[in-house]
């Protein structure tokens, strides 16, 4: 399982450089882990940025894969996890719940660059 971190899904949607970098690395849906915390920030980006139809369809795509609730046991490990990684909540509950179900985190996100069990790809210099 991947779960693919909202940094590396919103360079993917966009067509940057760096999404198709992350393209070959994404898995096939039915390896692709999304927590719900992450839906709800794709929704927030395309809603912003390009309109409801995109984040409806960015919605939708997500629906095709294994999306995971959070709950007791994802939240009480995120509380630790963000703690001991010095993580934001999303953050944490991101790597939580890929930590739950043996999951790989794909990110362009610094925070979690040197973390175990992520596979970190670093945006270009601006």
């Amino acid at each position: 399982m991947r779960l693919v971190d909202t940094s590396a899904c919103i360079e993917w949607l966009a067509g940057s450089p760096l999404g198709q970098t992350i393209e070959a690395e994404l898995p096939m849906r039915s390896e692709w882990l999304v927590p719900a915390i992450v839906q709800l920030e794709l929704t927030k980006w395309p809603i912003r940025e390009v309109g409801e139809d995109q984040a409806n369809q960015t919605i939708a795509f997500t629906t095709t894969c294994t999306v995971v609730d959070l709950d007791t046991a994802i939240a009480l490990s995120a509380a630790e996890l963000g703690a001991q990684h010095r993580l934001a909540a999303a953050d944490a509950i991101i790597y939580a719940t890929a930590r739950a179900h043996s999951a790989v985190v794909l990110t362009c996100d610094r925070h979690f660059k040197d973390l175990p069990g992520v596979r970190y790809i670093a945006k270009p210099a601006a």
